[in-house]
């Protein structure tokens, strides 16, 4: 068994869809005590203390491995993670509307019980399509783009907004399917 350390609720539903059987924890990190330049080094970062947290709190004998994941936006140089409020939501969207953002999520699966781990990054190249400010006022009034990293849900309303997708569709949504299926087969979990 899984156990999920996110709170994410779109990471679970990425894991129901794909029939993987897991369990979820929220793993109580303090994330803004996290820091790092590099966006693809800092999700790593943010995944791995994630899935340490819940690994080492794990007291269940049927998980195998613990899944640490954390996402973040990074556009013209900015690191974009879920917006404070709706005007810094409106302002980000005036900037990303017609362009083009890397998002990365960083990875991290724990065995319990053995020292077996996988760390990585698995980054997206999402273009976001030419919007009105009416648009994007109308968006940003769903509520939607103030609980997801860069301000936008891939599998929501905010698909209408993204033109094209470079790279692997789920990992924009939180989390690489298949990486995680090549992962557990690499550590022998079914």
């Amino acid at each position: 068994m899984l156990l999920l350390a996110s709170a994410s609720p779109a990471r679970r539903r990425l894991l129901e869809q794909a029939a993987i059987p897991h369990r979820v924890q929220v793993s109580g990190v303090d994330e803004d005590a996290i820091h790092h330049a590099d966006p693809a080094q800092l999700v790593q970062l943010l995944a791995k203390a994630k899935a340490q947290a819940v690994r080492d709190a794990c007291t269940d004998a049927s998980i195998s491995a613990v899944l640490g994941c954390d996402s973040v936006l990074a556009f013209e140089g900015e690191v974009f993670g879920k917006p404070a409020d709706a005007a810094e939501a409106i302002a980000r969207w005036q900037r990303m509307a017609g362009g083009w953002g890397e998002l990365h999520t960083g990875h991290c699966l724990l065995a319990v019980g053995t020292p077996a781990e996988r760390l990585t990054t698995i980054t997206t190249r999402v273009q976001f399509a030419p919007l009105s400010p009416a648009e994007i006022e109308a968006y940003v009034a769903t509520g939607e783009p103030l609980q997801c990293a860069g301000g936008f849900a891939l599998e929501g309303r905010g698909g209408a907004l993204v033109e094209r997708i470079d790279g692997c569709f789920s990992n924009v949504i939180g989390l690489s399917l298949p990486l995680l299926r090549r992962w557990l087969l690499a550590m022998g979990i079914r």
